[in-house]
């Protein structure tokens, strides 16, 4: 019988709680490390463009199709549904994925090197995803930021020591034994999750694994920052948002006047980039212009290709701004992804007759994904941004020139926004507001 793997994805803004969580059925396993070479550290310079525009294009990709899948379903039911958002974690996600990745073997490999890394060695890919793990948690400023990764394996996985030792060396994993069909594991995973979001995600999973689940790989990260320059809550007043193909919302807007920020305006849009005060990361927002023939949101995020995001935010520019306003909100979203992940190129490792995760485990039988859960939320308002996201996978342009007499720019339609590593492309957080 085929195992199937599951993964288990975490990611949050705010400070960490780092102390030990209660576990009853679980308990932690010991393996030896298997770290990066130096030589892997000092060949990952030669690739890191191609990772980091791959995890782009991943993260664009990720959340297209996330969101038409959302509104799929949405139509399909009977329920009056009021309009949709959607809040993909590209990071988590390819993460937890790139750890997957070190048990695949032959094409399946290949589709995970080639939609995670742009088709560069599994080395490559592990080193980049190393690196921005230590960068992230080294980052200045105010910035908190924890990323945890870990391994649950049932004592049935037949799951390979090699395996496991990679996953703890080059993505510093803990290593817990599990009875994954057992009622026990929704309370110790959800405690594991809960604990490394900041109880952002109290809860991921509602029931057991299927029995022959042979492991589960977790990514938790938890992000909270400050804007550089913060939002005067004197300032928030209350406006209409208009909603797509819904009714207006009374809500309340962070709004800034007769101020310098950075400008984004080409491919039929314009938005602004708000830094953080570490340097790095970045929030930003794009409005798709509003003419009579103009593309509504989701028509114009169809057009956006390959890495059209980070060519965009690349192009900003410092504006005069007369007026700027943002919603002040709250946005949540939970979701599966397997059927997703197939679309963005990874078919085989979901597929019980195709996958090989032969670097895996001993089974004979094979391995593999299952399904995907994913959870997210993130609030924004005066002082920064806070968000957390969890998922469970089972087994270039131009910028114009900003107008001379300044820029007005009010986010009260449906738009685009995300948190972006502003000197990589990555992007941590993707969302639609709508």
């Amino acid at each position: 019988m085929k195992r199937i793997l599951s993964l288990l994805l975490a990611c949050a803004m705010g400070l960490p709680m780092l102390s030990g969580c209660s576990q009853s059925n679980t308990r932690e396993l010991t393996a030896t490390p298997i770290k990066l070479t130096q030589d892997d550290m000092m060949a990952h310079n030669l690739d890191a463009l191609t990772v980091y525009a791959a995890l782009s294009d991943f993260g664009l990709d990720l959340l297209k199709q996330t969101r038409t899948a959302n509104g799929e379903k949405a139509m399909a039911s009977e329920i009056d549904h009021t309009p949709f958002s959607t809040l993909v974690s590209p990071l988590s996600v390819a993460l937890a994925l790139s750890m997957t990745a070190n048990g695949a073997d032959g094409n399946t490999l290949a589709q995970f090197q080639d939609v995670l890394g742009g088709g560069v060695d599994l080395v490559e890919l592990n080193t980049a995803c190393a690196q921005l793990m230590a960068d992230y948690q080294g980052l200045g400023g105010s910035t908190k930021c924890a990323i945890a990764n870990s391994l649950w394996v049932d004592p049935e996985g037949q799951i390979k020591d090699e395996f496991i030792g990679q996953c703890r060396g080059i993505y510093d994993a803990q290593v817990f034994s599990a009875q994954l069909s057992e009622p026990g594991i929704v309370k110790d995973l959800n405690g594991w999750v809960s604990q490394h979001t900041n109880k952002m995600i109290p809860s991921i999973i509602d029931e057991p694994f299927e029995q022959n689940t042979a492991l589960l790989l977790v990514n938790a990260l938890y992000l909270k920052n400050k804007w550089l320059q913060g939002f005067d809550p004197r300032a928030t007043r209350e406006m209409d948002f208009h909603h797509a193909g819904g009714p207006d919302s009374r809500m309340e807007f962070l709004s800034k006047h007769s101020t310098e920020l950075s400008y984004i305006q080409d491919k039929g849009a314009q938005g602004v980039v708000l830094p953080y005060d570490d340097g790095r990361l970045a929030f930003f927002a794009i409005l798709p212009d509003l003419y009579p023939d103009s593309p509504d949101l989701g028509e114009w995020l169809d057009d956006l290709e390959g890495n059209s995001l980070a060519e965009l935010i690349q192009c900003r520019e410092d504006a005069l701004f007369l007026s700027f306003a943002m919603p002040k909100f709250m946005a949540e979203w939970k979701g599966n992804l397997e059927e997703v992940l197939p679309l963005l190129g990874l078919e085989d490792a979901f597929s019980p007759g195709m996958a090989d995760f032969s670097k895996m485990g001993d089974n004979s039988a094979g391995y593999y994904l299952e399904k995907v859960i994913h959870a997210t939320k993130i609030e924004v308002d005066e002082k920064g941004t806070e968000a957390a996201a969890a998922t469970v996978v089972a087994a270039s342009g131009g910028s114009a020139a900003p107008p001379e007499a300044g820029i007005t720019l009010i986010l009260d339609r449906p738009f685009l926004y995300g948190i972006i590593d502003l000197q990589t492309g990555v992007p941590l957080f993707l969302g639609t507001y709508e």
